[in-house]
């Protein structure tokens, strides 16, 4: 059996220096392609359309077209690449703005190099990567004051919710699977059709979702951020 293509990473940031370090560092992994480097947003859109672009590595702040309105570009572009924000800031506002532009994770600059590789992976595989210390921030920005009337669940199944419940939690695959006494291949499938049905993107969302419908509260865990190489959930 082949091994698997490599995670294709286009990084944008206006620092060359640190876009040459992270080409270096991402570079090294065998699960890595390194796409190419650009120094703002919009270079990063046209990157994205002339080429096959798994993961985005996102500054925020950059001249002309910044990382929030080019993740958002990016995504209409090609929706099939994920983007994931790297960036010194941690504020409120950066982390909800990104996630509410569509990215998959956020984390900060001084991630480390092998943590920064794995979430890359879990990314693409269409897993949510969150900085621990960005995540209660952004759960405090997403609640509804207003929540919505009906029962928001009920283009779900009954084995859908329960696999819901446990991804609003941040619940890995591996560890759905085992709470259920499914397998991996089984909950994946039951993960896309939570998806589809909900018309989410990937499982950063599925969190955020529920924390805007008033399922999940403040405590039950969910946006664990960066878990260890040992568990790679894919979709």
């Amino acid at each position: 059996m082949s091994a698997p293509a490599p995670v294709s990473v286009l990084l944008a940031d206006d620092q060359e220096l640190l876009r040459d370090a992270l080409a270096t560092v991402l570079g090294a992994d065998p699960r890595i392609r390194i796409s190419g480097g650009v120094p703002d947003g919009a270079a990063a859109v046209e990157h994205v359309r002339a080429h096959r672009v798994d993961v985005v590595l996102m500054d925020v702040r950059m001249p002309g077209t910044d990382g929030i309105s080019a993740t958002a570009e990016v995504l209409r572009v090609s929706p099939e690449t994920r983007v994931l924000i790297l960036t010194t800031f941690d504020l409120d506002e950066y982390v909800f703005s990104a996630i509410r532009a569509g990215a998959s994770g956020f984390l900060t600059k001084d991630t480390r190099p092998a943590e920064l590789a794995d979430a890359v992976c879990r990314v693409a595989a269409g897993d949510a990567a969150v900085a621990p210390r960005a995540a209660a921030s952004l759960l405090r920005r997403v609640r509804r004051q207003v929540l919505p009337s009906g029962d928001p669940l009920a283009a779900l199944s009954p084995r859908e919710r329960d696999v819901f419940a446990l991804l609003a939690r941040g619940e890995s695959n591996a560890e759905i699977g085992a709470r259920l006494f499914l397998t991996e291949n089984t909950v994946k499938t039951h993960v896309r059709a939570v998806l589809a049905r909900l018309g989410l993107r990937d499982r950063i969302q599925v969190v955020i979702w529920a924390y805007e419908n008033g399922l999940v509260q403040p405590g039950d865990g969910g946006l664990r951020g960066v878990r260890g190489s040992e568990d790679h959930p894919a979709g």
